[in-house]
């Protein structure tokens, strides 16, 4: 079986939540299978990014925008494999009616949050997840709660959706000793104790919301560390502080590294993600590994993800939000039963489970399909 797989992504040197699963999601397949052929579509050349085996080829194939819509359809025209998996988004429209494809679907967030999301973009993506969902072969959903809403929204048959989970490096997210957590504060600016969260900075987040709550602590000797890059609609984030008078204790550290990010969870009170909507949520798994209490949603696929091992807010609800964190702070034998269990539940989770899982997929596939 010959499976062609969309690696963009992994040529990005900034990357976040789908530039992630995707990297460590073909690290570990191509690691795993030996028997199987893949080939890696890139748009350029990746740093950092080596191929060693036999049963492994890369095909670069450059281009700026509608790199899908166009090269790589193209590609799969000329050469299809037996196999197209996409780790993110969307399929190209022209393509072989025999070629088979497989899509994961990360969240419907510009769904059911369509006011967070910029013109043109919510459009893309709520035309991408609609056309996966009624053309792609089959469809891997990130958690229980994304099937759920691609079930609920887009009418989805539940038989062409396997639910397979994201997953942690525990290579890479584990506690930190105490000096390399205050090297690390010191290379962000960091001097005080501090709450965190990290994720791309936009609306959905729920950062506004955060950013009032904290200014409401009674805990002044506190800062707020916000870290990721800027998404859409960012402008009215980076000026809350000021709004509500916290601008010297909120502090904007931009991307960190995957080197800085588990000395950053390690060194924080706590990792607080008032999210409004995720598909699965990533850097709470992050948080968990290296030990952080957690205080989240609960909502959508959040209390899935935590297994419980959190505490949950209404995050439409500053209120809670603030009573949330207060508890954390002040209930140091609560803060630490979450520590402990939450490192233990995000043990469950592997890439080398989410990628024999998707080679299953893959071959499922293939089999149904083979007429």
């Amino acid at each position: 079986m010959k499976i062609g797989i969309d690696a963009s992504r992994i040529a990005l040197e900034q990357r976040t939540g789908t530039e992630n699963y995707t990297l460590k999601l073909v690290e570990k397949i191509r690691e795993l299978d030996q028997d199987n052929k893949y080939l890696l579509y890139f748009n350029k050349i990746p740093k950092y990014f080596e191929i060693s085996q036999k049963n492994v080829s890369t095909r670069v194939i450059p281009m700026t925008r509608l790199w899908t819509q166009f090269r790589l359809a193209l590609e799969c025209l000329i050469n299809p494999p037996d196999i197209l998996f996409v780790p993110a988004h969307t399929i190209p429209v022209i393509r072989r009616p025999k070629l088979k494809t497989i899509v994961t679907v990360h969240d419907l967030g510009a769904e059911f949050l369509a006011e967070y999301h910029q013109f043109p973009q919510k459009l893309y993506l709520n035309w991408s997840t609609e056309f996966v969902a009624k053309h792609a072969t089959h469809l891997i959903a990130v958690s229980e709660s994304t099937k759920r809403d691609l079930i609920k929204k887009m009418k989805v048959d539940s038989k062409k959706i396997t639910v397979i989970h994201e997953a942690v490096d525990h290579e890479v997210f584990f506690e930190r000793e105490f000096k390399e957590v205050e090297q690390v504060k010191k290379e962000l600016g960091i001097t005080r104790p501090y709450l965190v969260f990290v994720g791309t900075i936009q609306p959905r987040k729920n950062l506004l919301k955060l950013i009032e709550a904290f200014s409401k602590l009674e805990n002044k000797n506190l800062d707020l560390v916000l870290a990721g890059k800027p998404g859409w609609l960012f402008e009215e984030i980076y000026s809350a502080p000021k709004k509500y008078k916290v601008e010297n204790r909120v502090k904007f550290v931009g991307y960190v590294k995957d080197e800085q990010l588990p000395a950053l969870y390690s060194g924080a009170e706590m990792f607080v993600f008032p999210s409004l909507y995720e598909g699965f949520g990533l850097p709470l798994l992050e948080a968990m590994s290296c030990g952080t209490p957690i205080l989240t949603s609960n909502t959508s696929c959040l209390p899935e993800v935590t297994g419980g091992n959190a505490e949950f807010v209404n995050p439409n609800k500053t209120s809670e939000i603030v009573k949330g964190i207060e508890k954390l702070l002040k209930d140091k034998l609560l803060a630490k039963k979450l520590s402990e269990s939450g490192r233990q539940w995000a043990k469950n989770f592997t890439w080398e489970r989410t990628a024999k899982e998707t080679i299953k997929v893959f071959e499922k596939v293939n089999k149904e399909n083979a007429k």
